[in-house]
């Protein structure tokens, strides 16, 4: 049977700022995001099966994706730990999130390839990512690149 690969887009709001940047993105700033999530595998075969033909069902991946990252962090604030701003920013607001990395949309988009690989079906598998951090700027996530 075809391998085949299926792609669903999700967009969120989200602001971040880049500590210790030395350019206009160490200032809070925003973006609508778009997220392009694809994943392959082999339709199901069996014709008894009610997801006969698909590779994975669309509400999955969509509940997936969903509780992983944008319900998370649509309207959410990403900041460094231990960066100044970090600490000034504290209790400031409900969403704002401390995380390990530095929150540009290059290590982004490996984070959410990490939390959606985890949780998708075994018969299934992350084929790539494509994370719009403006209208022609994204940064991309292979699976054959990060094997």
């Amino acid at each position: 049977m075809s391998v085949i690969r299926l792609t669903k887009e999700f967009s969120f709001e989200m602001a971040h700022l880049l500590g210790g940047y030395d350019g206009l993105c160490r200032n809070i700033h925003g973006h609508s995001y778009r997220l392009f999530v694809t994943v392959k595998g082999t339709p199901e075969a069996d014709s008894s099966s009610p997801k006969y033909g698909m590779v994975m069902d669309f509400s999955v991946l969509k509940t997936i994706v969903k509780e992983e990252v944008v319900d998370r962090l649509d309207h959410a604030m990403l900041v460094r730990k231990g960066t100044p701003q970090a600490s000034q920013l504290n209790g400031l607001a409900e969403r704002i999130y401390e995380v390990d990395y530095q929150p540009t949309c290059e290590n982004m988009v490996c984070d959410f390839a990490a939390r959606i690989k985890s949780r998708l079906p075994q018969s299934v598998s992350l084929h790539s990512l494509r994370l719009h951090e403006t209208a022609t700027s994204f940064a991309e996530w292979f699976a054959e690149d990060n094997n």
